[in-house]
């Protein structure tokens, strides 16, 4: 199998497309035509991590973090991304991250988080903006259904827990070809008036060639007409962060400590306690600080993040529970989730979960 397939069938499991803007995802080091002797899935791609691979013979590393984050103009090993770079090239291993292409998918880092908590009703907390199109074409009667079908066939048409939504409109469609056309419909030179049914469907801007492909090659006509628009639809399907609710309320330190236990935190940094139950519960692997207005927005009691600053606790306003419960804690079960999902799609090949702690954080 060659690493291309294997990435074909991580970026079913995270489409590099909802990936942030700021992020560096994907093949980050290494060749895609290369024939694969194994992934090991770690959560950041250090040195060790490169020798592990080398000692389990597996030519892909699948990292959640990008070992490769802003740009580099040197690799001499003088640091600890240089020296991982440098030794991953010269054993032919491949670096892939999925990062922010997994945080944002409603499946992805922070669903994992809520199924760990047990929280139920859950959603998006910051659904991705700009992310949404919308097709308009028109078409015969008669055409107009094989070309509906090849658009949801290709990807669009999808609105939340709905598939082959669509808004169809009668009219009439006017139209002379000079002599160089050749019309399906009427003659050329000659002024055409034909019934014509008017088709709008919305899509993931990511998949607009697809989508295009699809009506190029279903629609009958010489010349398709057709108008794309950026909606400013939010995408509730994708997106940072979730919120979800206990189905029995808790106190506050009650709360602290059941997260604590579920995803081994050695300590939790948190904000003064409100005096409510906690109940309804926002949570954002990784640094969250950015969402603490949001969680309260959406009426979480408690917003479990990492990476919080001093006067960031201030911004609880007594009005939730604010608590740091570190990064990699927020994001630990992840590479689990990897795994879990190649070993599914890729039967009878070795997928390795990494035993290297990359964690920098220490605690007394």
């Amino acid at each position: 199998m060659k690493i291309k397939e294997i990435i074909a069938v991580l970026e079913e499991m995270a489409p590099l497309a909802y990936a942030e803007d700021f992020d560096n995802v994907g093949l980050l080091v290494g060749d895609s035509e290369t024939e694969s002797t194994g992934v090991l899935v770690c959560h950041d791609t250090l040195e060790n991590v490169i020798e592990e691979a080398i000692a389990k013979k597996c030519n892909l590393v699948v990292c959640f973090h990008p070992i490769l984050f802003s740009g580099i103009k040197k690799i001499t090993g003088k640091n600890y991304v240089e020296r991982a770079i440098l030794k991953a090239i010269k054993n032919d291993i491949a670096i892939y991250a999925v990062h922010t292409a997994l945080d944002n998918h409603s499946q992805g880092v922070n669903k994992i988080f809520c199924d760990i908590l047990g929280l139920e009703n859950t959603k998006i907390l910051i659904p991705k903006q700009n992310f949404i199109q919308k097709l308009v074409t028109y078409t015969v009667p008669e055409n107009a259904q094989k070309v509906r079908q090849a658009l949801f066939d290709a990807g669009a048409g999808t609105i939340g827990n709905y598939d082959n939504c669509s808004f169809n409109s009668n009219g009439t469609g006017t139209y002379k070809g000079n002599y160089k056309s050749n019309p399906v419909v009427g003659k050329r030179h000659q002024l055409t008036e034909t019934e014509e049914i008017k088709i709008e469907v919305t899509f993931e801007k990511h998949l607009q060639s697809r989508i295009l492909k699809a009506l190029f090659e279903n629609h009958i006509y010489e010349e398709v007409a057709y108008e794309i628009y950026e909606l400013q639809n939010l995408h509730q399907n994708i997106g940072l962060g979730m919120i979800g609710e206990f189905e029995t309320p808790m106190n506050e330190k009650d709360f602290l400590l059941f997260v604590k236990d579920k995803m081994i935190a050695k300590g939790i940094r948190h904000s003064a306690f409100t005096g409510k139950k906690i109940k309804k519960v926002a949570v954002l692997g990784g640094s969250g600080s950015f969402a603490i207005k949001n969680a309260i927005q959406a009426g979480a009691d408690a917003f479990l993040t990492a990476d919080l600053k001093y006067h960031q606790f201030y911004e609880a306003e007594n009005k939730l529970l604010l608590a740091d419960i570190g990064h990699f804690e927020s994001e630990r079960y992840t590479k689990n989730y990897i795994v879990d999902y190649l070993r599914k799609k890729i039967l009878n090949f070795a997928i390795i979960l990494s035993e290297e702690n990359t964690n920098p954080v220490k605690y007394l």
